[in-house]
């Protein structure tokens, strides 16, 4: 059974899932914005230190930590691209940390997963195509795992943000569930 995905507007940190997805940088440093905010709820030394032990992770790939200090089981390291005006494969890097992430989580027996809206932040990249991506990559995902049962969450702050991906996650054949909000 394919799983299905929801938008909440909500703080990622907060997530009961089995795993969160953290917008990271290559250097699995801590960072600002999402980065920054799940270091510090997971426990930044013992994140860094389990970062540090991989010591670098390509864009448009994904590696996985214990949750630490949320409740969340695992966090899942995604490096999205820096927008450059698209002409660097960046949105083939996007889809592919989601993609990977994804991966990640089912190898992992995940049934739930948090994502932010990878690098349509301080990586400056433009929310309605970070939007388009994600779902796009969510429905490659599913389409390859069809039987993975595995239920994605999109935690966003803003009101404008969560709307438009509302918007384009109904263009999508995924199952969609944007009732709690």
């Amino acid at each position: 059974m394919n799983g299905k995905i929801k938008n909440v507007k909500a703080d990622i940190t907060s997530l009961d899932t089995d795993a969160v997805v953290n917008a990271a940088n290559e250097f699995l440093a801590e960072g600002g914005g999402v980065c920054g905010a799940i270091f510090d709820a997971a426990g930044s030394r013992e994140l860094a230190k389990a970062c540090d032990a991989f010591g670098h992770c390509d864009t448009g790939s994904a590696v996985i930590t214990p949750g630490f200090k949320l409740k969340a089981k695992y966090i899942i390291h995604a490096v999205g691209p820096r927008w450059a005006g698209g002409s660097r494969g960046e949105r083939e890097k996007l889809k592919s940390a989601y993609k990977k992430s994804l991966e990640l989580a089912y190898k992992n027996h995940c049934k739930s997963i948090g994502f932010p809206l990878i690098s349509a932040g301080i990586f400056g990249y433009p929310v309605s195509l970070a939007w388009e991506d994600a779902a796009e990559a969510c429905d490659e995902f599913f389409a390859e795992y069809d039987d993975c049962g595995i239920s994605i969450i999109f935690a966003v702050l803003s009101d404008e943000i969560y709307t438009l991906g509302e918007k384009i996650f109904l263009q999508h054949k995924v199952k969609t569930d944007f009732s709690n909000r």
